[in-house]
């Protein structure tokens, strides 16, 4: 098996990889709004991303968080960025649209970026990184956490297969959140790789954390891409003689 990987990461400093991708059409549509409001976890990239496109295109954000309130280094730069933040019981979160009126509310009209910016306009934008490979393969693999990812570089895709690696316990469903999104059936899920679940971590991926940064020099976000290139790790007997690309989301 031949490893490369695509640094997406690099994209921008405070909007890296596909966090960039999804807003970025989402942003044209936003046009005439003031405020975006999207959802995630405590731990969640697309917080941030979203925080500093606000402070890039001069729009306010609002980000309601699940779980009860917390400090950790992603949300303090959220709010660093201007974000504001309105935290969740988990019960209440699963119904987000039953929250809706009440954010209005409390905080006026808004775009509403959904949790992981994953809508048709992120596919659309996370299927133009497909194109930028200039090397032939086989797989291109994607940690995967909501599905808009994993559905826009399927949907880029004219020859060889995406497989996403789902990032949380139970994330058996986001293959019917994948298959809502794309036509594309060039693509798969592997759940087997979650470490606990969402923001959750193992001595085995902290292990394998390390000794890829001793081996590569290359710190890897623990939330997301650590858990994808650790099953891409263990996955390789079974892809000898392929070339497999592995997506560094930021």
């Amino acid at each position: 098996m031949r490893l490369f990987l695509k640094r997406d990461d690099l994209i921008h400093p405070e909007l890296p990889g596909n966090k960039w991708r999804k807003l970025k059409y989402n942003l044209d549509v936003a046009r005439g709004h003031d405020t975006l409001l999207t959802f995630g976890g405590a731990y969640s990239n697309h917080l941030r991303a979203v925080a500093a496109a606000g402070r890039i295109f001069g729009l306010a954000t609002v980000g309601v968080v699940r779980g009860e309130p917390v400090s950790n280094p992603v949300l303090d730069f959220a709010v660093s960025r201007g974000m504001r933040l309105s935290f969740v019981d988990r019960a209440a979160y699963r119904n987000k649209d039953a929250l809706l009126p009440g954010l209005r509310a409390e905080f006026g009209d808004f775009y509403l970026l959904p949790e992981g910016g994953s809508n048709e306009h992120a596919v659309r934008g996370c299927a133009e990184l497909v194109p930028e490979i200039e090397v032939p393969f086989d797989l291109i693999c994607v940690p995967c956490g909501t599905g808009g990812t994993l559905a826009g570089v399927a949907s880029g895709l004219h020859a060889g297969h995406a497989l996403g690696f789902a990032v949380l316990k139970g994330g058996g469903f986001l293959r019917e959140v994948v298959a809502g999104l794309t036509s594309s059936q060039r693509w798969s899920l592997d759940t087997d790789f979650h470490h606990g679940g969402y923001a959750r971590r193992t001595p085995e991926l902290d292990a394998f954390i390390a000794d890829f940064q001793a081996r590569h020099g290359l710190l890897l976000d623990w939330v997301y891409v650590a858990k994808m290139l650790h099953g891409i790790y263990r996955r390789a007997g079974e892809w000898q003689g392929r070339t497999v690309i592995a997506v560094v989301t930021g």
